[in-house]
C-alpha cells in the first residue's frame, strides 16, 4: 500500500500542472474595451428595497427575483416572458430586456417602456399604462404618486398627466433652458427637474444662457459640414442666470423664487420641505467662497431667511441637499467641510445648529439615512483608513457609533426603510474579494449572503498589485499603487507606466478590486509593464487642506507629488529608469503633458487624452472654483499653462481628443499642436471623429489598441 504522503505528494504533481494551465489565460483588447462582460464581476442589476418591507428584489437576467430578511429562500416574482406579455396586452410594444422597476409598495411597481408608464399589480398580476409622454421627450422625470412626467422637448418644460400632455413654460429664445441641469452638472446638478414630496408641485430650473457666447462645435455627417453650438462659459467671462420656476399641478399656475441678484450666483442642492410648504436652496456667489443656505415661499416665491451662511478663504463646494427626520421635519442632516473635514451637522428650520453629528480628522462620504425611530444615522466613511469605506451607525442623542461592515475594503450600501438591515456591496483587494453582497443587521451581524464572491479573472494571469503609502513633502502620507509585471523576475529591468489623474473629485487608489485599477493597466502589466498610480495633493476623501494644496495653481503640487513617487520607484532595482511613461484623460491628460513639460528629461514617453491645456478654455463653475478667473489669478494662470511650456517637450507624446467634446473642448489641444509647431517640436495626434468626452462604442476598442502601440514603440 502507497505511503499517504507519497499520495499527497503523486496528487499535488498531478494538479498543479491543471492550475497553472487554468491561470494561463491573458485578457485581450476585446476584454479591456468592454466586449467581453464576463471579465467583469457580477452585480445584483436594479436592487431594491420592496417598499416599506423587508423584501428586497433584483432582476437577474430574465427573472424579476425577491428575497426576505427572515430567510435565505429566493422567489421568482415576475418571468421577462410574462413581463412581455402583459406589457402587449396593455397596449405596450415588445420589450428587449427586463426593464428597470421602481418599487411602490410591497406588491406593486412602476416602470416605462418607450413614451408610456406602466404599473404592474402583483396580486393580480395586471399590467395598466397609467400615463403616456411625448415620444420626444428627453430628461424625464416620473412622479411615484400620480405617474406624472415631467420632460423636456428642445429648450422647453412639459408635463404629461394622465396622458395629456402640458406645456410649462414657452421660451422660443433658445438660449433660454428649462428643466435641465444647470452649472453644466457641477455642485451634484445631475437633473434640472424636482417633484414636491405628494407630487402637488414641479420645481424646475431656468437657465437664461443668452449672455453666453456660443462655442462651434462641427458637425461632420452632414455634406458640407455644419457649425453645432454649444454655450461654453469659460473661465472670467459672462456665465448664466439661473432663477427656480414652481409649477402647481392643480392650479396649473407658475411662479419664479425671488432668488435675487446678482444672477451669476449658483443656486445649488434644491430641496423640498416634507409639507411642501417651502424650498431650500444653497446659493452660492460666482466667487465660490460664501454660501447661504435660503429658504423661500413655494405659493408666493418670496425668500424667507438665510438659515445660516458658509465660508471659506478657497471655496465651498455644497453637493448635498437637506436630509429631513422622519419624526421631526423640524430638523435636518447638513453636509458641511467647515472643519475641515466632510461632515454631518444637525440644524433646526430656524438655523439655529443643534450638534456636529459626527467628527473627526476622516470624511463622511454618504449618508445613507436614519432609522425609523430617527435614533440613529447610518453613514459610510474613510475613518478606518483613507483607502477603505465602511458602514457606519450613529445615535444621535449620545454620539455612539457602531461600526456594521467588518471585510476590509471599501463598501456601498442599500439601508432598508426603517434602518434595521443594509445590503453590503463590497470588494477588497487586501481580502481578495471581486464583489460580494451580504444582508447585515444593526448590529452588523450578517444574516445572509446574498451573491458570493467569484473572480471572473481567476483562470488569468494577472500582475500582483499592491498599495503602499510614500510621504509627501510635508510629511503626510501619499497612497499608492503598484502592478508588477506578469511572470514577475525581481533581476530583470521593467519600464515603468505612470497612471494619472490628480485633480479634484478623484481617488484612483482604494482597497477594493484590482486596488481600483482599470483592465487597461492589468493588460500593460501583461506587456511587461510596471504600473504605478499615486493620488496627490488636490485629490478627494483627504480633507480639505489636502485637496486645496493645489487652490489657484493646477499642476505644481500634483506634479510635484507625482513625482515623490517617482523618485522612490527610481530606487527598486527592477524598475529601468530610461524607460518611464505616463498616461492619463481629462484632467489627467493635463497631468501628463504637464509632468512631460515640467520634468522632460524624466519621461520618454506619454499620451494624454481629452487634456485641458490652459485653464483659460475651461468652463467657468469647475475652472474658477480650483483658479478664480484669470483676471484675479493672472500668474496662476500663467504658471499652469502647457501652452507656455510647450517647447520643453522631449519625449514622445501622443495627444488624444474627441471632435466633439462639450466638455475639454477641442481648442485645448489644437492650442497646444499650434505652440508645438511654432517651438518646432514634434507631438503625435490622433482624433475621434463625433466623440466626446469620454471614447466609447467601438471606438474604445481602437483607442486602447492605439495606445499599446504606442507604449510598446516608444518605451
Amino acid at each position: 500500500m502507497r505511503h499517504l504522503s507519497e499520495t499527497i505528494i503523486l496528487f499535488l504533481g498531478l494538479l498543479l500542472p491543471a492550475v497553472l494551465q487554468g491561470q494561463d489565460k491573458l485578457l485581450t483588447l476585446e476584454d479591456i474595451s468592454g466586449m467581453n462582460r464576463n471579465v467583469f464581476p457580477a452585480y445584483m442589476q436594479n436592487l431594491q428595497w420592496r417598499g416599506e418591507s423587508d423584501l428586497y428584489a433584483w432582476v437577474d437576467g430574465s427573472y424579476l427575483l425577491s428575497g426576505n430578511v427572515s430567510n435565505k429562500v429566493h422567489d421568482t416574482v415576475m418571468r421577462f416572458e410574462e413581463m412581455m406579455n402583459r406589457t402587449l396586452i396593455a397596449g405596450g410594444d415588445t420589450l428587449k430586456r427586463f426593464p428597470a422597476v421602481t418599487w411602490l409598495d410591497t406588491q406593486s411597481f412602476y416602470y416605462t417602456s418607450k413614451d408610456k408608464v406602466y404599473t404592474c399589480d402583483l396580486k393580480t398580476r395586471e399590467v395598466k399604462a397609467v400615463n403616456i409622454f411625448n415620444d420626444k421627450a428627453n430628461n424625464t422625470d416620473i412622479e411615484p404618486h400620480t405617474f406624472a412626467v415631467a420632460f423636456t422637448i428642445d429648450n422647453n418644460l412639459f408635463v404629461a398627466e394622465n396622458g395629456k400632455e402640458m406645456q410649462i413654460t414657452n421660451d422660443e429664445n433658445k438660449g433660454i433652458v428649462n428643466g435641465q441641469a444647470v452649472a453644466r452638472n457641477e455642485f451634484a446638478i445631475d437633473k434640472g427637474t424636482f417633484w414636491s414630496p405628494k407630487g402637488t408641485y414641479l420645481a424646475f430650473y431656468r437657465n437664461d444662457e443668452s449672455g453666453v457666447t456660443d462655442y462651434p462645435l462641427v458637425d461632420i455627417d452632414v455634406r458640407p459640414a455644419t457649425p453645432k453650438d454649444i454655450k461654453y462659459p469659460m473661465t472670467g467671462m459672462t456665465g448664466q442666470n439661473v432663477t427656480v420656476g414652481i409649477f402647481d399641478v392643480y392650479t396649473k399656475e407658475k411662479i419664479f423664487l425671488q432668488t435675487g441678484e446678482p444672477y451669476d450666483q449658483y443656486l445649488t442642492n434644491i430641496t423640498w420641505s416634507p409639507d411642501e410648504k417651502f424650498i431650500y436652496i444653497a446659493v452660492l456667489n460666482r466667487d465660490q467662497n460664501h454660501l447661504k443656505l435660503n429658504q423661500y415661499n413655494v405659493t408666493t416665491g418670496d425668500f424667507v431667511r438665510t438659515l445660516f451662511e458658509e465660508t471659506d478663504k478657497d471655496y465651498v463646494e455644497p453637493l448635498h441637499g437637506l436630509y429631513f427626520l422622519h419624526n421631526n421635519p423640524g430638523r435636518f442632516l447638513w453636509f458641511s467641510q467647515r472643519d475641515g473635514h466632510n461632515h454631518l451637522y444637525l440644524y433646526d428650520t430656524g438655523g439655529t445648529l443643534i450638534k456636529q453629528v459626527t467628527q473627526g480628522p476622516w470624511d463622511v462620504l454618504e449618508l445613507l439615512g436614519t432609522d425609523a425611530s430617527d435614533k440613529k444615522v447610518w453613514y459610510i466613511s474613510n475613518e478606518e483608513r483613507p483607502v477603505e469605506q465602511h458602514i457606519y451607525s450613529i445615535d444621535l442623542k449620545n454620539g455612539q457609533t457602531m461600526k456594521i461592515s467588518s471585510v476590509s475594503g471599501v463598501h456601498n450600501a442599500l439601508m432598508s426603510h426603517d434602518g434595521r438591515y443594509v445590503i453590503d456591496a463590497y470588494s477588497s483587494l487586501s481580502s481578495h474579494i471581486t464583489r460580494e453582497y451580504v444582508l447585515s443587521d444593526d448590529k452588523g451581524r450578517i444574516r445572509q449572503t446574498l451573491l458570493e464572491n467569484k473572480d471572473p479573472l481567476k483562470d488569468y494571469k494577472l500582475g500582483e498589485t499592491t498599495i503602499f503609502t510614500i510621504k509627501d513633502d510635508q510629511g503626510d502620507d501619499l497612497y499608492c499603487r503598484l502592478i508588477k509585471p506578469v511572470d514577475f523576475d525581481p533581476a530583470k529591468k521593467y519600464p515603468l507606466l505612470v497612471d494619472v489623474y490628480g485633480g479634484p473629485h478623484s481617488q484612483l487608489v482604494t482597497d477594493s478590486w484590482l486596488g481600483a485599477a482599470g483592465l487597461f493597466l492589468n493588460y500593460m502589466a501583461e506587456h511587461g509593464y510596471v504600473i504605478f498610480t499615486l493620488d496627490n495633493r488636490g485629490t478627494s476623501n483627504r480633507g480639505m487642506a489636502f485637496e486645496q494644496a493645489i487652490f489657484r495653481h493646477l499642476g505644481v503640487v500634483e506634479a510635484q507629488d507625482q513625482m515623490r513617487g517617482i523618485r522612490y520607484l527610481k530606487t527598486l532595482p527592477y524598475i529601468d529608469t530610461t524607460r518611464i511613461g505616463v498616461t492619463g484623460w481629462s484632467y489627467g491628460g493635463f497631468m501628463t503633458i504637464d509632468m512631460m513639460l515640467r520634468y522632460p528629461d524624466v519621461f520618454r514617453a506619454g499620451c494624454g487624452g481629452g487634456p485641458v491645456t490652459d485653464w483659460k478654455y475651461y468652463e467657468v463653475m469647475y475652472g474658477e472654483r480650483y483658479m478664480d478667473t484669470p483676471q484675479d489669478n493672472p500668474q496662476g494662470y500663467e504658471e499652469a499653462s502647457l501652452l507656455n511650456k510647450a517647447q520643453n517637450l522631449k519625449g514622445k507624446l501622443l495627444i488624444i481628443h474627441g471632435t466633439m467634446d462639450p466638455v475639454v473642448v477641442w481648442q485645448n489641444s489644437l492650442m497646444f499642436l499650434k505652440r508645438c509647431i511654432e517651438a518646432g517640436v514634434q507631438v503625435d495626434y490622433f482624433v475621434y471623429p463625433d466623440q466626446e468626452h469620454g471614447i466609447g462604442g467601438h471606438d474604445r476598442l481602437h483607442l486602447n489598441t492605439k495606445m499599446t502601440r504606442y507604449f510598446l514603440d516608444n518605451l
